[in-house]
């Protein structure tokens, strides 16, 4: 595959993870595109991995959804088989051995992988080679330099999951209104000890004040 060919595939959505004192929080938008053509305005970009861990998608809905589904499979076996819930390294670190594993092939798939287990709050990142690194923030696609810069300026170590809510909303606000692939909207979630929350609409306008109608997105 030519790199410009790579590039373009890799372009056309943003994703945030933010890692708090008390859980994670993760958000994406719900438009999924083919380069000027919007394939969907209601694309499910975070994905439900197992009680307490979710991951996003970047790139390529199907080798998102393909790998995605993998996944939540291997930590339900997990759980049978241990008789507790994977850790979210583990998690993470199956997910970059799959993507390496169909070398010299690539998978165009950039995933964030985020949870809460024994050990704390994790958050990482997993490009389509196969490289893992574990972070406190990070934003992924083609909002991704916009919503880094707003997160960057607003955290801080020791961040709540409320404070961290506000700053992953504002980070996708300024992906929305600045890049023309990200958009329809934001879905956001928290996962902490009580396990993963969607949030509603409702609770996302109520967290900005009723007010997230009248941003651009």
């Amino acid at each position: 595959m030519e790199p410009d060919a790579f590039e373009k595939m890799l372009k056309g959505t943003t994703t945030v993870g933010i890692k708090c004192s008390d859980g994670v929080v993760i958000a994406s938008d719900r438009r999924a595109s083919s380069e000027t053509f919007i394939a969907s305005k209601n694309a499910r970009k975070t994905i439900k991995i197992s009680n307490r861990a979710v991951a996003t998608i970047s790139g390529l809905v199907a080798d998102g959804q393909y790998l995605t589904t993998i996944l939540s499979a291997i930590s339900s076996l997990y759980e049978l088989d241990q008789e507790r819930e994977m850790p979210i390294s583990s998690i993470a670190k199956y997910l970059a051995l799959m993507l390496r594993s169909y070398r010299p092939y690539i998978l165009i798939a950039h995933l964030i992988v985020g949870g809460v287990d024994r050990t704390g709050s994790h958050l990482f990142n997993i490009d389509p080679y196969g490289t893992l690194t574990e972070e406190d923030y990070i934003a992924t696609g083609s909002g991704s330099p916009v919503a880094i810069s707003v997160i960057e300026e607003g955290y801080s170590p020791d961040i709540n999951v409320e404070k961290g809510k506000i700053l992953a909303i504002n980070a996708m606000l300024s992906a929305l209104s600045r890049d023309s692939a990200t958009g329809d909207g934001i879905d956001l979630t928290v996962i902490d000890e009580k396990g993963v929350h969607f949030l509603e609409k409702e609770e996302i306008e109520k967290l900005r004040g009723g007010n997230l109608e009248k941003r651009p997105f």
